[in-house]
């Protein structure tokens, strides 16, 4: 089976395909992309501090988390369960709110610290999905898709064609590929960009993520990474020095640390109407969606995984697939 983009979402899907036994192509044209431009935050405790947040959500968010322990010793991830803290304003109120979602919540000076919220740190963790076994990785532009015979037809820029049963796509905000199924395309189409950018940090690490309104500082090897924006509807790629600097100034207020910036990241998220991601079957035989989980990618990952996995085997879906299903807006 082929999955189209090496992103968190299409590789955490390649690996747990492989695992099952498949064997499985990962297409991908190479180079950064949103997932490598992430801090790794798996943080459904903090997701619920925002205005927006529902008890089921809040339990879903939990539910992604805890399979990321048994999805990491699988794969040869470290996974980070260092916790968090937060600071920022009535910090009495955001602990009643933790606790109301079943999280765990305690004060400190100026916030709160939740155990519940973990981290896995990107570079590596991307690099240990794309050499798990029995998964291949190939370097290519994925250009077109066409049913063929009762199987899919994908061939890249380059002229190379693969004929598998089973195709994933991943292709995170990417324009729909030619070829589409029309509903598929409309439904990737769809998706909205967002973009982010961080600031990598050489120096001291913090103990553990620190979190303040509109703002991280995240540990990373040999240093830290501090942001992160979020803007709607764009899709450039050019890193802004100012944005940057005003990053850096923050990180080292919120962490007490100082350290030197490294190039900054960007990269562009998509997201949907209620900011879950399109994952399992597209509505066409042995098509299958990974796509646009908003910030909470690495969160997502293995539940996007699964939910993909169990629709390709037809097995019945999990609790979380409904929520996931890409038809789900008709």
């Amino acid at each position: 089976m082929i999955v189209i983009g090496a992103g968190v979402l299409g590789l955490c899907a390649a690996a747990e395909l492989a695992g099952r036994g498949h064997a499985v192509t990962v297409i991908d044209r190479g180079g950064p992309n949103a997932s490598s431009a992430a801090a790794g935050m798996i943080a459904p405790a903090l997701e619920c501090l925002s205005d927006e947040a529902r008890p089921d959500r809040a339990a879903l968010l939990t539910r992604a988390r805890d399979l990321w322990p048994g999805f990491a010793v699988r794969h040869g991830l470290p996974l980070h369960r260092d916790g968090v803290e937060w600071r920022g304003p009535d910090p009495d109120a955001a602990i009643a709110r933790l606790r109301s979602f079943g999280f765990s919540a305690r004060p400190v000076p100026g916030g709160l610290f939740s155990p519940d919220d973990w981290r896995v740190e990107v570079g590596p963790a991307l690099l240990a999905l794309a050499r798990a076994s029995g998964l291949t990785v190939v370097r290519g532009a994925a250009a077109r898709l066409a049913a063929t015979a009762g199987r899919w037809r994908v061939e890249t820029a380059d002229g190379r064609n693969w004929f598998p049963a089973t195709v994933v796509l991943a292709t995170g905000t990417a324009t729909p590929l030619s070829g589409l199924p029309d509903r598929t395309a409309a439904a990737v189409a769809a998706i909205e960009p967002f973009r982010g950018q961080l600031t990598p940090v050489a120096g001291p690490s913090p103990p553990h993520t620190l979190r303040a309104p509109g703002l991280y500082v995240v540990p990373a090897p040999g240093g830290m990474v501090v942001g992160a924006t979020m803007e709607r509807g764009r899709r450039d790629l050019e890193p802004e020095p100012e944005v940057s600097r005003r990053q850096v100034e923050a990180g080292r207020a919120l962490s007490g640390l100082a350290g030197t910036p490294g190039p900054p990241r960007v990269g562009i998220r998509g997201g949907t109407a209620d900011g879950l991601p399109l994952a399992g079957p597209s509505g066409e035989a042995g098509l299958h969606l990974a796509l646009a989980p908003l910030r909470n990618g690495w969160l997502l990952g293995p539940l996007v995984g699964a939910v993909v996995a169990d629709a390709v085997e037809g097995r019945p879906p999990g609790a979380d697939a409904a929520a996931l299903d890409p038809l789900r807006y008709g």
